[in-house]
């Protein structure tokens, strides 16, 4: 769960940050494009898995235990008493399996982008495509997904078209709505929100519809912390309770988002955990000491890690002390993980307070 949600907030702030960075800058818009890949990890080749796996410098001897774990795998089905024929696979990853994800992870490790103005973020079969298009100018990012087709086809993957989705970004004034994108054919829904990585994103990038979800969830989570507070259960357990099934709910990728939402949400936000803490009886962390604390850790994790990908964006001044801060036209970017976080490691340092 905290290794799984450390991830998924890793690959949505380098999704956000690329578009927002691009967004800064007036007359520019973003095309995000979410893929659905058909029964992803049951359409793994082996040999084409080996043959990766081998160029990105695993031995010979992990890459062939791997193709013989993925080769001719028995298969049936029980429901009650019954128990189907056997039948003998070789494609795919077991579904269920841990190492499946990681497998899936590797099979794509070649699908990257071909131009620097798009950016494609993966994490397992989550996958999306960020266009950053400049000048009204979509050449590069329609040839991406061109090749992206191409690619796939290459690799025994298959694009769900029905269920991958685009959000146009574009706070032009008089904004046009440019050309529907195409995929086998096939016209791409174009929507104004969608749920990625577990987060709600809209087109207006406002965070109130992620957190209202949210407060929704956690409230009807209040109910079982009553019955237990009823029931006479130790406080400790009470606030273990709390914080497994409501905090992680309410804070789940804040350093995403947390800047960025408003003031209403915050307020509908601490509310929740004002209510808990009266039901406890316990003092509980609020959401701004949580939100600061995540940055914080976050952004050290990264700067201590030389070779994470916005590992570059963690700037030391001369000085050696301070980092270099972001600049930023719109409050949107500002607020964004990266800004916010270098904002708060220099309050820190003037400080001295940095916990």
């Amino acid at each position: 769960g905290g290794v799984t949600q450390k991830i998924d907030c890793e690959s949505l702030s380098t999704t956000l940050h690329s578009a927002l960075s691009h967004l800064d800058h007036p007359g520019n818009y973003v095309r995000l494009l979410f893929l659905d890949f058909s029964s992803a990890f049951n359409n793994i080749i082996p040999d084409i898995l080996t043959e990766k796996l081998l160029h990105l410098g695993l031995s010979s001897p992990i890459c062939s235990w791997i193709k013989d774990f993925l080769s001719e795998r028995p298969q049936s089905v029980k429901l009650g008493p019954h128990l189907s024929s056997t039948i003998t696979i070789s494609t795919g990853s077991p579904q269920g399996c841990v190492l499946s994800p990681l497998l899936f992870t590797l099979y794509t490790s070649d699908c990257t982008p071909t131009h620097p103005c798009n950016t494609i973020i993966k994490f397992a079969d989550d996958t999306a495509v960020v266009g950053l298009i400049s000048g009204e100018d979509e050449t590069f990012y329609r040839d991406e997904v061109s090749g992206l087709e191409k690619w796939c086809s290459g690799n025994n993957l298959h694009l769900n078209t029905t269920k991958t989705k685009e959000i146009i970004l574009d706070f032009r004034k008089g904004r046009v709505d440019p050309p529907p994108l195409y995929i086998n054919g096939v016209s791409v829904d174009r929507v104004h929100s969608i749920r990625y990585l577990g987060v709600l994103i809209t087109e207006d990038l406002s965070w109130t519809a992620n957190n209202t979800a949210a407060v929704g969830k956690a409230q009807q989570r209040l109910h079982f912390l009553r019955i237990l507070r009823r029931n006479n259960l130790d406080k400790k357990l009470l606030v273990t309770f709390y914080r497994a099934t409501i905090e992680s709910i309410l804070t789940y990728c804040i350093t995403a988002w947390y800047a960025g939402c408003s003031a209403a949400d915050r307020k509908a936000l601490q509310r929740v955990i004002n209510t808990a803490q009266k039901i406890t009886g316990s003092p509980l962390s609020s959401l701004e000491d949580i939100a600061s604390s995540r940055y914080k850790s976050r952004a050290r994790q990264i700067i201590k890690d030389s070779h994470h990908p916005n590992h570059h964006l963690f700037q030391l001044l001369p000085s050696g002390r301070r980092y270099r801060s972001h600049k930023a036209r719109t409050n949107r970017l500002k607020n964004s993980f990266f800004p916010r976080a270098v904002n708060l490691l220099n309050k820190c340092e003037s400080h001295k307070n940095c916990n």
